[in-house]
């Protein structure tokens, strides 16, 4: 289910809806790219700037599933999906978060037939605050026979 997945992944990217990791402390003096940080400096990275790179992503304030699939329609990973953060001190919950939204998305596509209510208008532009919520929308779950 290649498609689903991609479609899941680009939720997470598109939704980014914690754009940046908690705080880090530079452990020993580095220059990263450039940049001198002596030991001791708080670094906040910003995932928001790597899930809508235009370095990584080839349409990145669209919701386009491909861009989790390769020419043939296979499912390819992206080193710059990092939803979760990256490193020692990424999300522990990672690997069952993913596993719960893949269930949990395939049992309602499975059961379940979904749109708008007549007349009703998509704004994918995210509310205002620390995050980037989506705004509340009303939709209809039609039951599947």
């Amino acid at each position: 289910m290649p498609y689903t997945n991609a479609v899941i992944h680009e939720v997470q990217r598109f939704g980014d809806i914690a754009p940046s990791s908690g705080s880090h402390v530079a452990s020993h003096d580095v220059t990263f790219r450039g940049y001198f940080l002596p030991k001791g400096t708080i670094v906040m990275p910003l995932l928001h700037s790597v899930l809508k790179g235009k370095a990584y992503f080839e349409k990145p304030e669209e919701f386009y599933p491909e861009h989790f699939l390769d020419s043939d329609g296979n499912f390819k990973k992206s080193e710059a999906f990092i939803p979760f953060s990256i490193g020692k001190r990424s999300c522990a919950g990672e690997t069952l978060a993913k596993m719960e939204l893949f269930i949990f998305f395939t049992t309602l596509l499975q059961n379940f037939t979904f749109e708008a209510p007549s007349g009703a208008k998509l704004d994918l532009i995210p509310g205002v605050g620390s995050t980037n919520a989506p705004k509340p929308y009303e939709i209809r779950a039609i039951p599947r026979r």
